[in-house]
């Protein structure tokens, strides 16, 4: 491996010596004076952040991308064979056998399908409610983006106190003032995937709140006191002038939301395990990868999964551009 990562690294050192020599050379024979020496000393500068980004950024995917296609198996390190494509059959078989990965898929779709709309419509109203002139607008954004800043982990334990099955259960507690028994909400496959969409929504619809107000603080104040010389009312306002506004933003909250939706690992992880009507495809490729130590078969699901996610914001990107 180390002899693969120097002659990586010699290979990418030497084609960034040619891209600055060629540049270099083109400046001169322009007669570019200024550009000469501003260009050699931007490279100069350059460099130290281009050799981090290569080994802590660019040498992992590589390795991962050439993993992906070997049998590499963590507690033998030294003994790896490419097998090209069987890692994917193997993926493939699994799924069509409904297998954890096929679960895995499945609740990952599931979450996502769930907390991108839910968490974008969260937020929107926060910001919507914060932005009116009023006592209190600045104590409301602070607490709402309170949630933001505390670790997954604390948040997830603090979930797992106000889910926690019998009567001690602080939900349990509220409902059965109602009449309602009490549930194990985590353990029951119908609740525990809908539970950790609303935990998740909670946690980050205040950072996606703050994007918005940034949005709309760039939409001319004009616009809105000519809406209402026009007769608009709310609801017209928000149509015609507050939501073309905030088209961009939206498509950034939109692609971001949806890819940190489709990484989801931590919650499930921490308040259900490894289980069934929980496990995400983050969480399957950590297990295989780390606990069951096949990184070649986890980095094939990596592959698949990146792929997968590229598509889908391409799309997104394009579905949603401006005309």
């Amino acid at each position: 491996m180390i002899k693969t990562t120097i002659i990586i690294f010699v290979l990418f050192f030497l084609a960034f010596c040619g891209f600055v020599v060629y540049d270099l050379t083109t400046a001169k024979r322009r007669k570019e004076v200024y550009r000469v020496k501003s260009s050699a000393t931007a490279y100069l500068l350059l460099l130290p952040s281009v050799v981090l980004a290569f080994l802590f950024i660019m040498l992992p995917i590589l390795y991962s991308l050439g993993y992906a296609f070997t049998d590499y198996y963590l507690l033998d390190p030294d003994n790896i064979k490419f097998i090209l494509f069987d890692n994917f059959k193997e993926l493939f078989e699994e799924i069509s056998e409904k297998g954890m990965l096929y679960n895995a898929i499945k609740n990952t779709a599931t979450f996502v399908i769930g907390v991108v709309p839910l968490q974008i419509i969260l937020a929107l109203l926060l910001d919507l409610f914060v932005n009116r002139p009023g006592f209190g607008s600045k104590i409301f954004k602070v607490c709402f983006f309170a949630p933001v800043v505390i670790s997954l982990s604390v948040t997830a334990f603090l979930w797992q106190q106000i889910l926690a099955p019998g009567e001690g259960g602080l939900l349990n507690s509220m409902l059965s003032v109602f009449g309602v028994p009490p549930h194990d909400w985590l353990r029951d496959p119908n609740t525990a995937m809908p539970c950790i969409i609303v935990l998740s929504a909670w946690q980050g619809c205040g950072y996606q709140m703050l994007i918005f107000l940034s949005g709309l603080s760039n939409i001319r104040k004009d616009l809105y006191e000519a809406s209402s010389l026009d007769g608009a009312n709310w609801w017209n306002k928000f149509w015609l002038v507050t939501w073309p506004g905030l088209r961009s933003t939206f498509v950034y909250i939109l692609i971001t939301v949806f890819i940190g939706a489709c990484r989801i690992m931590t919650q499930p992880m921490l308040m259900t395990g490894y289980q069934e009507h929980t496990v995400t495809l983050s969480y399957y490729m950590y297990q295989v990868g780390y606990k069951d130590y096949w990184v070649g078969t986890s980095t094939a699901v990596a592959l698949l999964m990146t792929i997968f996610i590229g598509g889908i914001t391409l799309i997104q990107r394009r579905a949603f551009r401006e005309k």
